[in-house]
Parts: C-alpha cells; structure tokens; sequence
C-alpha cells in the first residue's frame, strides 16, 4: 500500500517538496525571458534602417530627391544595378569603381570624383537603410503638450518589443506556476481522500504566495535577479537616451523639433521663394562663433515698405512693428518696444565647442548640412541628429582637399602630412586631428 502511494505522489525534491518537472519549467522560462529581453534589442537594431541611416549615412545623403554631398537615396532601389551592386559599393566603392563598373564611374563624376567612404554594415543593415529610404520623407503628425508644434512622425523602433515579451512571459510563468500548484494541491487531496483523510484547508492567495516564497528562496532570488537585471537594462538605454533638446520624437531621438515660434516667419517664403541669402539675416556667421538671432531692424529694411505678407496678411508683420515700436500709419518710430521671444531649435550640449565662421569659411559647408533645406520649411525644424555619432562621422567623411588651394593653414598641413597619408584616397577632418577630443569640448 504504501509503494502505491509512494507511486502516486509526483516526483519531488526531497530538501523543499517541490515538484521537479515545476522547477525545470520554471528554469526553462527564465531563461528564454533573460534571452529574449537582452537579444531583442540586438535583432531591432540590426533591422532599423533609420537609426542606420542616421549614424552612418545622413552627413552625405537625404532620404529624399535632393542632393547633398551625395545623392538622395529616395527611389534608389529603382535606380541601381540589382543583384550585390549594393553591397559592393557601400562595403567599398573605391574597388568598385576601380573595376570599371560603368554605373559606379558615372556616379563618382557626377559628384565630384568624391569616392564614397567605405562602410562597415551587413547585408541586412543595408538592406534595412535602402528599403527605409527609397520610400522618401515621412509625413510630420501632431505632437501634444508643451509649445512644439507637428514634429516629424516618429517610426517605431521595436525598442520597446523587449520589454512586452517580459511582461508577457512573466504573466505565462505566474499562470503555468498557478496551474502547476494547484495540480499539486489536487494530487494531494486527492491521495488524502484516498487514505480517508480529509481535504487541505484551502489558504488566502497571500497567504499561499507567502508560504511558497519561505519554501523556494532560490526560485524568489532568480526572480529577483532578473527584475534587477530588467530594471538596470531599462535604466540604462533610458539614460543613454537623454539628449540635450528641448523635447523628443521618440526616446534619443530628436530629428523634427517643430517648435511653434512667437511670430510665423517662413524661411521659405523668404529664403525659398524670395532668394534671400541666409547670411543677410543671419550676418554674424562667417565672422563668428554663432550665427546669431537677427535682430528686429533687420526685418524693417524690407517690412517699413513690404506691410502685409501673402498668406498671413497684417497680422505677423504686426508683431514685427508692435517689436521695434513701429507705427504704419505714422510712418515713425513710438519708442515703445518690446523683445521677440523665439524658441531656439538646434541646441548643443553647453560643454561642445562649435564655431559657424570655420566650418563655414574655412570648412566651406552649405547651411543645408547641418540645418536641412530651409527653401522648402516654412518654421525651420531639426532635420540631424546633431549627436557627437554624426558630427564625428562627417570629419571621418569630408574631403577637405578642394579647400586647401585658398588656404594657407590648410596648404602647410598638407605638406606636412602628405606623404603620412600618401596611400589614402581621401584628405580628411579627421587626418588634421579632426576628432581630438579637445577640438569639441572644453
């Protein structure tokens, strides 16, 4: 009777009661949960065309029509060789067109003989940026609260998947432990009303968890372990993730700050549609560190005579003149002023140095580098990602070779370091000590 008994019972571990093939289910859902929360990341990040893009691509290219330093990757897919083309040009287009690939020569002519910087990405990451950008630039949505106006839709990474598939894994562990434990209670009743005895009194739920927490200190420590380890990989990406904006897309990424302005000043009216040159109003950028703010007497050289716009009428030119204490119908100055509070948009971090005049005069940048193209915004918006990952990357890419002839700085390094670099291709930032730490930060 008693080997019958003995038979009936689940296999048990002898130091605590529990039942094993519970303690192997347990282990084993553990682990896939550790795995899936850490290797999730991994799998999102290797197919984020974006994030890619960002950090690899977007100092050369735009995800639309328009050309930068290299062409607008909006319908490439449609306008390249098919087959591995695109793996060769990206990993190493210098070999390519070394080979006299037709198409990879007529792209390296039609921008200046500049080769493009060879790059360390997989097949599928470049793949993920190529689908990502052919399909072109995507449509702004509204963000609500605070003062910022539609920004640029936010896609989602899949950042977040990791910590679903936790919570999901963690609510199917309590069921299948709830299941397992109540199966063993009924196994046992079960013997009990067998010998004739009776039932288990049936405990509180708390009560239970309690006593199971006292009788599995080692399953409540793994436990613990993981939610530690849960909370320090989230703590880390979400402190990792703090930029130095005035408000985010998406966590860490700041591309579209849209803020809405005290008055309505389109830069495509103006820049666009009129050709003013930014340097009228923005006058200090090739002779100083910032570009500055223009002032409001800036805006009168045209606005005592231009009085009302062509799609917002009297109303935005009126805060020009309430600004300067201007009045219209007078014809003169009220001395009654009063300050434009604009939203500043491209924020540094204060400990980065950046100086406008030498990347503009001496470096030769176009605005639209940095600022994206001002002709076709109507509030100007962050179009880069402004991170130390892009600026970096852009004093690995820039040819500054075309700059040296008309300056004399540049002419001597030259001569000091061309036979260093004799063997490259390419004349960098980067090869005149563009990426010293001291360069950028105090």
């Amino acid at each position: 009777m008693r080997e019958n008994q003995t038979e009936a019972q689940p296999e048990t571990d002898m130091r605590n009661g529990t039942s094993l093939p519970q303690r192997r289910v347990f282990v084993i859902l553990f682990f896939l949960a550790a795995f899936t929360l850490f290797g999730t990341n991994v799998a999102s990040a290797q197919a984020n065309g974006e994030a890619i893009f960002d950090q690899k691509c977007a100092s050369c290219h735009m995800a639309s029509d328009e050309k930068s330093t290299g062409p607008g990757l909006m319908g490439v897919l449609s306008r390249i060789p098919k087959g591995d083309w695109k793996y060769k040009w990206v990993t190493n287009s210098s070999a390519l067109i070394a080979s006299g690939d037709a198409y990879a020569n007529k792209i390296f002519k039609d921008y200046n003989s500049v080769a493009m910087t060879a790059q360390s990405l997989s097949n599928e990451e470049i793949d993920a940026v190529l689908a990502w950008a052919d399909t072109g630039p995507r449509k702004k949505a509204t963000v609500a609260g605070g003062p910022t106006g539609p920004v640029a839709a936010a896609e989602d990474t899949g950042s977040g998947d990791a910590i679903y598939i936790a919570v999901i894994l963690l609510i199917v562990l309590i069921l299948l432990i709830s299941v397992l434990r109540f199966t063993r209670i009924n196994l046992r009743n079960a013997v009990r009303e067998r010998d004739g005895l009776d039932e288990e009194p049936a405990q509180p739920f708390f009560v239970a968890a309690r006593r199971w927490m006292d009788e599995n200190k080692t399953k409540v420590g793994l436990i613990g372990i993981f939610l530690v380890c849960l909370f320090v990989r989230w703590s880390w990406y979400e402190l990792k993730d703090i930029g130095v904006y005035a408000h985010e897309v998406k966590p860490g990424v700041w591309k579209g700050y849209h803020p809405d302005q005290p008055i309505k000043f389109s830069h495509r009216i103006h820049a666009g549609d009129n050709k003013i040159s930014c340097q009228y109003c923005h006058n200090t950028v090739e002779k100083s560190k910032t570009a500055s703010i223009p002032s409001a007497n800036v805006c009168m050289n045209c606005h005592k005579a231009i009085k009302s716009g062509a799609e917002t009428g009297k109303e935005e030119i009126a805060k020009i003149y309430a600004a300067v204490g201007w009045d219209p119908e007078k014809m003169q100055y009220t001395g009654k002023e009063q300050p434009i509070q604009w939203v500043k948009v491209h924020n540094l971090a204060d400990f980065v140095f950046f100086s406008h005049q030498q990347h503009v005069v001496v470096g030769k940048q176009e605005c639209a580098s940095c600022h994206g193209d001002v002709t076709k915004m109507d509030a100007v918006e962050q179009q880069r990602p402004l991170t130390m990952g892009w600026c970096v990357e852009c004093h690995r890419t820039t040819d500054i070779t075309k700059n040296m002839e008309s300056n004399k700085y540049y002419e001597r390094m030259h001569e000091n370091l061309k036979h260093k670099y004799k063997d490259q291709t390419k004349f960098t930032v980067e090869s005149i000590g563009g990426l010293e730490c001291g360069r950028c930060h105090y």
